[in-house]
């Protein structure tokens, strides 16, 4: 009898899912219905979301659901690389198959983003230049899964750089001709644009891919975790972070992995440019002189009448405090982590004090750490004027070999149906089923608007939105127009950047937190003018990093030279940094003072940890883990950075002779 109960428990277990799931309406996808292949950095919530929702999107609208199969690998960078290899064998074995030779840089020629058949080198030869064209020709001319394929339909997810760079080497194809896209997508039927090709310099669409979604980056912080530090004014800039009391608690992303966080560097960059010339006096004049410049087509950094040189030199200026900042950045970095979703949750642990993020990862942590509450521990702000609002993309891949619902999957995502999903609540009518994606969806209609059919739109979206997407700081378009992205500045440096913040914080990054600790320790930056003249210099090798030189840099060196010399040059002169520090500190210096009794004053106080900055090591890079208690060398240091820079103090981030 006892077994017998024990059967008809386990047996009504099992039944339970059965007896209360929810009918659909939509029947189980079965071997013969469509699948559709998506390579994605996107998170699991967001698979999960939409997978679900096409699929049954698509059963109402075309009569059979859809299995989307995921492949997830990495981030923007991992998948570049994946893409790339899998199209160059795929390629290889069709040319091949038609008994045509392949060169020793055949991979090389398909995949050249700049490689223009109709401009023949002067040293090429007839013959070898024919083979050349030949080959990017007919990889450019082929979009037929019979013929080649990566085995992959879509790529969503990523930013507008991606994507270009994607369509660059000829990996992306229109999903339809600009005539054939299908009604209601990118405008009403009033003609009003639903979706526009950008926004205050930045893209949102272009003809191989679309905009889904829009993102913007932030501060990510935590109020304890700031009160320990004796931080009390809450961070609204992108300097704040730059202050010494935050040396070892910041969380922060590699942007050679990242691509979103690559980005987020370019727009501290971009934003520096722009206060330095404003700052130069030039703010007025900005729209003028980038237009003339632009009109005017000349080398970079030369000129045009009419727009002054101080004025490209204000632009320069700001570029270098751009690298600075970054500079300082890392150098307060607790650990530098491959996954740009990690920073948030850290700081909502409080294993970080404060990191940068993307707005929907901030924001959706920031929640669940807080439980709700408005006054909790976490927070997240994206500075004014100081963030672009960006687009993650959608596109088909070459060859892909499920196109048609390739395309039914971007008349979703463009549609009402697919952009609910960002911004609606669990639960609400259209809305998804599990997670709420906190998300800012591109449509025109679902944001406040002075036209009337989009502000009935949105009115109507606000009843099931979970934020209400009028408040100024969640408007995507109000911020849009709040922040100028202006692509001469720091667009041709994207590339070059990431690798440039590997070699000055990661792969010299114990050399860096090291020499910065000293500059504090000896009195700040104010103090130790010749370590930090050392700490800030730029690469030097194989020739002076500067604006102008910086963008041709990536195609003049190999990129794994230009690393390793880098980095040499950055351990060098963060060693001399250091030694200089503790030479300009001197014995008068508050180094010197703690045998008087400044340490013992700091406790008299009461706040021997208040500025306290936690021991570091290399293995904090590789894990966050709650700070060790500070010694007395740290407690000096905090002394003196209370002392020296008060509220804020990033003398360091300013131009520098």
């Amino acid at each position: 009898m006892r077994n017998l109960s024990i059967l008809l428990v386990l047996a009504a277990i099992v039944a339970l899912p059965f007896l209360f799931r929810q009918e659909t309406g939509v029947r189980e996808w079965q071997a013969g219905d469509p699948v559709l292949v998506v390579i994605t950095p996107m998170n699991e919530a967001i698979r999960h979301e939409y997978a679900l929702a096409f699929s049954r999107w698509h059963a109402a609208t075309y009569g059979a659901p859809v299995k989307v199969d995921w492949r997830n690998i990495g981030g923007s960078t991992e998948i570049s690389r994946y893409l790339t290899s899998e199209f160059t064998s795929a390629f290889r074995a069709w040319w091949t198959g038609q008994g045509r030779p392949w060169r020793g840089d055949a991979g090389a020629i398909i995949l050249n983003k700049s490689f223009d058949p109709d401009r023949k080198p002067a040293d090429a030869t007839d013959a070898d230049w024919a083979e050349r064209c030949a080959l990017y020709r007919a990889f450019r001319a082929t979009d037929d899964p019979e013929a080649f394929t990566s085995q992959i339909d879509m790529y969503f997810g990523g930013g507008a750089y991606d994507a270009d760079s994607a369509t660059r080497q000829g990996l992306l194809v229109p999903a339809w001709a600009p005539d054939d896209v299908p009604p209601g997508l990118l405008a009403t039927e009033t003609g009003a644009e639903l979706i526009p090709t950008g926004m205050s310099g930045e893209t949102w669409r272009a003809p191989t891919w679309y905009g889904t979604t829009l993102s913007t980056f932030g501060i990510c912080y935590n109020r304890d975790r700031m009160r320990a530090q004796g931080l009390a004014r809450e961070p609204e800039q992108w300097e704040d972070l730059a202050d010494p009391r935050w040396l070892g608690t910041l969380g922060l992303a590699d942007p050679t992995k990242s691509g979103s966080i690559a980005k987020a560097f370019e727009t501290i960059v971009q934003v520096q440019c722009r206060k330095a010339a404003e700052a130069a006096g030039f703010g007025p004049a900005i729209d003028d002189y980038e237009a003339r410049i632009a009109a005017a087509g000349l080398p970079p950094g030369e000129m045009p009448p009419g727009v002054p040189a101080a004025y490209q030199q204000a632009i320069e200026t700001g570029w270098a405090n751009g690298l600075r900042l970054l500079q300082k950045l890392g150098a307060n970095a607790r650990y530098f982590t491959d996954s740009a979703s990690k920073v948030p949750l850290d700081v909502g642990m409080g294993n970080a004090a404060a990191g940068l993020a993307i707005d929907f990862y901030g924001r959706f942590e920031a929640e669940v750490s807080n439980g709700g509450r408005p006054d909790g521990a976490m927070a997240y702000v994206t500075p004014r004027g100081g963030s672009g609002v960006s687009a993650d993309p959608i596109s088909i891949l070459r060859g892909a070999p499920h196109r048609e619902t390739a395309e039914r999957f971007i008349e979703f995502l463009l549609g009402e149906d697919g952009q609910k999903l960002w911004c609606y609540r669990v639960g609400a009518p259209g809305g998804p089923e599990q997670y709420a994606l906190q998300r800012f969806p591109i449509r025109r209609d679902f944001y406040p608007s002075e036209q009337p059919e989009f502000q009935a739109a949105y009115e109507r979206h606000r009843a099931h939105t979970t934020d209400d997407l009028g408040t100024p700081t969640l408007d995507a378009y109000r911020l849009a127009r709040e922040y100028v992205y202006r692509p001469r500045w720091t667009a041709g440096y994207f590339g070059i950047l990431r690798d440039l913040v590997r070699a000055m914080c990661l792969d010299s990054g114990q050399e860096l937190r090291a020499a910065w600790r000293a500059i504090v320790a000896a009195g700040g930056p104010e103090r130790c003018p010749r370590a930090l003249a050392a700490l800030e210099r730029l690469p030097q090798a194989p020739e002076p990093l500067t604006w102008v030189s910086g963008l041709a840099m990536g195609k003049k060196y190999d990129r794994l030279d230009l690393l390793r010399e880098w980095t040499l040059q950055y351990r060098a002169q963060y060693a001399e940094a250091a030694r200089l520090a503790r030479e300009e500190g001197g014995p008068d210096s508050p180094t010197g003072q703690a045998r008087g009794g400044l340490e013992t004053r700091a406790e008299e106080r009461g706040s021997p940890g208040r500025f306290a900055l936690p021991r570091q090591t290399e293995t904090d890079l590789g894990r966050a883990r709650p700070p060790a208690e500070p010694g007395p060398a740290e407690t000096l240091a905090s002394a003196i950075v209370s002392k020296q820079f008060g509220d804020l103090a990033c003398k360091g981030a300013e131009a520098r002779p």
